[in-house]
């Protein structure tokens, strides 16, 4: 059955599905496996430490695939300077770009002379609203089941989906919580038009820069397996529960500020885990979707599964 949607015509793709930006997990090898399997893989960009390492990783995407790929960008509250790394995107001419964790004003406005197609990740309708008027081509909504950085509301995406499908004309992606055919079917029939997702990812073959104990604690955890962190510095996220975690939330009830927290937060906390597979002085990003993981597939193997189940209900729905 074919899932054409303004998703999908949009970006070129064969299936509504989008790979998150994963920082320090998103390659070239998984960016390709995702594209190759019929949806949109990315790689995440400022998790490298240059534009021309950037330049590296597009250019090994383009030798694993010949279909449509992503860059994300996560321009976050203590992010480095971006504007380097966009113009290196520009120049190797990407197909799409997507912004995540920030104000996306800057990078819709240098890639807007550009043929370039632009995602804007929000938390919120007045944040999608505002992504439309800037000019973006379409919004992911991340309800606040998804794995790292969330909006402040606490709204499901099943809620917020609809939400924002009825406030914008541009396409709506759902995110959040969605991991298989049931939560792509949920998600149109809600009124998006694609699905975003991350955890779902990191649990495959291709995903070669997540450590096996890492990946396992996905497959093992169920959906109470995660908690919410950095809720004292108004940017929550969700990540697997372990001791790490509980001991930034148990800092975070006295309010200490950025500096305190900085060391337990950092991205070299976060890698410390999930490449290295140390949770006991790391943490890893996790949305509530660990609780329907349960296997370690390839990536095509996810994405026909995907597609297989969403057949089925299509078929009970006619």
């Amino acid at each position: 059955m074919a899932y054409e949607t303004r998703v999908t015509d949009l970006l070129g793709i064969t299936y509504p599905i989008i790979q998150g930006g994963l920082a320090y997990l998103a390659y070239s090898e998984l960016a390709a496996a995702v594209s190759n399997a019929g949806g949109l893989g990315q790689i995440t960009a400022m998790s490298l430490p240059s534009p021309e390492a950037l330049r590296t990783e597009i250019r090994q995407v383009k030798q694993r695939t010949s279909q449509p790929f992503g860059v994300n960008f996560a321009i976050g509250q203590h992010g480095r300077p971006f504007e380097h790394m966009v113009e290196v995107a520009i120049e190797e001419q990407v197909p799409v770009i997507s912004i995540t964790g920030g104000n996306p004003k800057p990078i819709l406005d240098m890639v807007r002379n550009h043929p370039i197609k632009t995602l804007v990740l929000v938390a919120a309708k007045r944040q999608a609203i505002k992504a439309e008027q800037l000019g973006a081509d379409a919004v992911m909504v991340v309800g606040q089941e998804g794995g790292g950085h969330l909006g402040r509301g606490d709204i499901g995406t099943f809620v917020l989906t609809p939400q924002v499908v009825d406030a914008v004309q541009i396409p709506v992606i759902a995110s959040g919580g969605i991991g298989d055919g049931r939560g792509l079917m949920a998600a149109l029939a809600l009124g998006a038009e694609g699905v975003e997702m991350g955890t779902r990812f990191i649990a495959t073959k291709e995903c070669v820069h997540a450590h096996e104990a890492y990946k396992r604690a996905l497959v093992e955890g169920d959906e109470q397996a995660t908690i919410v962190i950095k809720r004292s510095l108004g940017t929550p996220a969700r990540a697997l529960k372990n001791n790490w975690t509980d001991e930034i939330v148990a800092l975070e009830r006295d309010n200490p500020g950025y500096e305190v927290l900085k060391s337990y937060i950092s991205g070299d906390a976060n890698k410390r885990y999930i490449h290295d597979g140390n949770s006991e002085v790391g943490f890893g990003w996790a949305g509530q979707i660990i609780g329907r993981i349960k296997d370690i597939p390839t990536t095509e193997q996810l994405m026909k599964r995907m597609i297989e189940e969403a057949n089925q209900i299509r078929n009970k729905w006619s």
